[in-house]
C-alpha cells in the first residue's frame, strides 16, 4: 500500500471516529441488548407469519422480553404491466408496516415508526405459477419491511431502550 493510500485510510478512519460512529452490536452497545428482548405480537395471516419470523430471525427469539413490538401490516397490489389485449403481465405489491415498541409492564409507547417497500412479480401462463410468484413476492416484501424495522430499532435503541 502506498504512503498516500495509507494516509487517506487513516484520515478516513479518524474522521469516522470523530463523527461518533459506533458499531451497533459492539460490546456494551445498547442495541446488542435487544437480542432476545423483544416479543413480537403473533401474526394473524400467512404474510404476517413470514413478517414475524423475519423479525425474530434478526432480533432473536424472545427469552426474557423487556419490550413488545406491535405492527399493523398492509399490502396493496397494483397492475403495472398490461398488454394491448388488456392482459395483466406484471404486478406490484406495496407494503406498509406501522409499528410500535411498547413497555409490556405499563403499555407505554417507547418508539414507533413506519416501514414501506415494494416488490414486483410476473403473471405467467398458469394460475399455479402466478400464485407461487405472488407468495415469493410477499416473502420478499416482508423481508424488506423487517429489515427496515430492525435497522431503525437498532440505530435508535440508545434513545428509547
Amino acid at each position: 500500500m502506498s504512503s498516500s493510500n495509507r494516509r487517506t485510510l487513516l484520515l478516513g478512519l479518524a474522521a469516522l471516529a470523530g463523527c461518533g460512529y459506533e458499531p451497533v452490536y459492539a460490546p456494551g452497545a445498547v442495541a446488542r441488548d435487544l437480542r432476545g428482548a423483544i416479543l413480537v405480537d403473533p401474526p394473524s395471516d400467512p404474510t404476517g407469519f413470514v413478517f414475524v419470523n423475519e423479525l425474530e430471525r434478526r432480533l432473536g427469539e424472545p427469552q426474557a422480553p423487556r419490550y413488545r413490538l406491535t405492527a399493523d401490516l398492509a399490502v396493496v397490489q397494483d397492475n403495472i404491466g398490461i398488454t394491448a389485449d388488456q392482459e395483466i403481465t406484471r404486478f406490484r405489491l406495496r407494503g406498509r408496516a406501522d409499528y410500535a415498541v411498547l413497555d409490556p409492564a405499563t403499555g407505554g409507547r417507547l418508539f414507533d415508526g413506519r416501514a414501506e417497500g415494494f416488490t414486483t412479480y410476473s403473471a405467467t401462463a398458469t394460475t399455479v405459477a402466478t400464485r407461487s410468484a405472488r407468495r415469493d413476492a410477499e416473502t420478499r416484501l416482508m423481508v424488506i419491511l423487517a429489515d427496515q424495522i430492525v435497522t431503525r430499532l437498532t440505530s435508535t435503541a440508545g434513545d428509547w431502550a
